[in-house]
């Protein structure tokens, strides 16, 4: 089977993806955030609003969705192109591979920048990612909903053999987060607070324990859901649920004086 895969390029990823990313990001976390200064807890099933999107109406095979052990309304709207993706790639067909590389490259690039801190080390480790899955693709198990989560172990993992420590660090500076947002411009004064306002959550984020904060980034910043976070991270959903609320409730505690 040919590689489909093309090597990710600085401007495609770092201004499309990063961008739409890092604002959906602030806006899921300053959503969690209000959840819990209302109510006191946040319930472990939300998720953010980016990496593979929300559930919707999009699953017009009722029965392959139910295999995989969604409930009726919750598989993702792209669900059975996927699914047919995926079954094609694992039989070789280098060009659907190509395509699943097209529609999760972002997602992976996202994770992998924000821990290694730098564009092109970022890119290579993508590139990498997606190379070792096209030559472990007829060995992946598949089982109907992990494929991002399947690609983002493998990165994390390339991290891991690439970095002194194992531990979960945003390498990424706040600002170069901040910068790919195209919302954020010095202009007026209200821009410029939203972006002080902006610097504290990603910078309490910073300052979360590790697992803390590979939880939030792997629930907002990618839009995993509990069992594809659970996936990479290697707990249970519970495991994950009470990372989540503790991460939720530090950043809540830390933010108590900004106004989300």
């Amino acid at each position: 089977m040919a590689p489909a895969v093309a090597p990710a390029t600085a401007t495609g990823l770092a201004d499309h993806g990063m961008a739409a990313a890092t604002a959906q990001f602030l806006e899921s976390l300053r959503l969690a955030l209000s959840l819990a200064g209302d109510a006191g807890t946040l319930d472990g099933s939300g998720r953010g609003s980016g990496g593979q999107g929300g559930h919707g109406p999009g699953d017009t095979d009722g029965g392959r969705a139910a295999r995989a052990g969604f409930g009726p309304g919750e598989a993702p709207q792209d669900f059975v192109r996927i699914s047919a993706l995926v079954e094609l790639a694992q039989r070789g067909d280098s060009e659907a591979f190509g395509m699943l590389y097209e529609r999760y490259v972002d997602v992976v690039y996202r994770y992998v920048y924000v821990r290694v801190g730098g564009q092109q080390l970022a890119e290579d480790i993508t590139s990498e990612t997606f190379l070792r899955a096209l030559r472990r693709m007829d060995s992946f198990s598949w089982q109907g909903r992990d494929i991002a989560a399947w690609f983002i172990t493998i990165a994390r993992n390339l991290i891991t053999d690439n970095a002194k420590s194992a531990r979960f660090r945003m390498e990424v500076t706040t600002a170069d987060m901040l910068d790919a947002d195209p919302r954020v411009e010095a202009a007026p004064d209200n821009e410029v607070l939203e972006r002080l306002r902006d610097e504290r959550l990603l910078t309490a984020v910073k300052n979360l324990k590790p697992e803390q904060a590979e939880c939030v980034v792997l629930r907002f910043l990618q839009g995993l859901t509990l069992a594809e976070t659970a996936k990479v991270l290697g707990k249970s959903e519970g495991a994950v649920k009470q990372l989540q609320l503790r991460a939720v409730r530090a950043l809540h505690r830390e933010l108590a004086d900004v106004d989300l």
